[in-house]
């Protein structure tokens, strides 16, 4: 009985902890959470900087092949602590946070077409010695990723596209009507309310956060939102049709069926640009696969890997 006394009572003032930790240190509490997942994730925080003087900020973990993976519009690396756990057995990966998101430098005035981006990508692995590696973006990411190919084409031993941008002449999606029909960007925030409201439209499956990281999480999101809507508006003047026409390089295209940021029948316009693709459609996934479905997500990358010819 004693033992059941003091189990419950080390029970209550842990509950306790944990609600004055929320209450009274919610940035250090979500800070923990985050780091809590990397950790389970395999993934290190690292940064690096690059000739200009700005910052990358990127994790790094796993063993094998290296696999970059670069995220959307709006997000960060976290994207990826989702999935990496089923990763980094196998791969080394390293998710960066573009810069002008994240905790990456946000230089004012700076050009962040997919080109530019693409291109400090492509002088941090070389500060990071990367030689050749698999490249994965998640929509913006999957737009930038593209246009590093068509670049450094020697570089990129595979492309993993997961609802990528940039294919402009597919039907719009229900938030390019939104735009098109309000002015307002569903994808930028400029209150917790509104913040709250992008997961309603990237994900069809979100996976649960809590309430006070999501908080945290916004107030990031309405700091950056000027600068924000200067980069959707350089995205969203470049196509990259045109640049991957013909592209040879190995895709695997990801789509989840149920997007309502990128519209699915962007997909068979890839197909028909790339000559070496294979393109899996997930039913009931939303804008995010890597986080509404992180295990079938990533089973399905490695089996496309393990296909590749040596």
């Amino acid at each position: 009985m004693n033992l059941v006394k003091s189990l419950i009572i080390l029970l209550v003032i842990a509950v306790i902890g944990i609600f004055a930790s929320v209450h009274f240190a919610p940035f250090e509490t979500a800070s923990c959470l985050v780091d809590i997942k990397r950790n389970i994730a395999g993934l290190e925080r690292k940064s690096i900087s690059l000739a200009d003087g700005n910052q990358y900020v990127y994790l790094e973990g796993g063993k094998g092949e290296t696999l970059v993976l670069l995220h959307g519009f709006g997000a960060d690396k976290d994207n990826f602590t989702e999935v990496s756990p089923y990763l980094t057995g196998d791969f080394h990966v390293i998710a960066p946070d573009h810069i002008g998101f994240g905790e990456s430098s946000k230089p004012t005035g700076a050009d962040y077409s997919p080109i530019a981006q693409a291109q400090r990508l492509h002088e941090l692995v070389a500060r990071l010695g990367l030689e050749r590696f698999h490249l994965g973006g998640s929509s913006m990411g999957g737009h930038i990723a593209m246009t590093y190919a068509t670049l450094y084409p020697h570089e990129v031993k595979s492309l993993w596209l997961l609802d990528p941008g940039g294919v402009w002449s597919a039907p719009e999606a229900e938030m390019r009507t939104i735009i098109r029909k309000t002015g307002v960007n569903p994808l930028t925030a400029k209150t917790p309310e509104e913040f709250r409201k992008v997961f309603d439209i990237v994900m069809s499956k979100p996976p649960f956060i809590p309430g006070f990281v999501l908080d945290e999480m916004a107030k990031k999101r309405i700091a950056n939102f000027d600068l924000e809507q200067n980069i959707f508006a350089q995205l969203s003047a470049d196509n990259v049709e045109e640049r991957v026409r013909g592209l040879t390089t190995p895709t695997l295209l990801v789509w989840g069926a149920e997007d309502r940021v990128l519209n699915p029948e962007a997909a068979p316009i890839l197909e028909g640009l790339l000559t070496n693709v294979k393109t899996i459609i997930m039913p009931g996934i939303g804008h995010l696969p890597m986080l509404e479905a992180p295990k079938q997500t990533a089973t399905d990358l490695k089996a496309f890997i393990a296909d590749l010819p040596e």
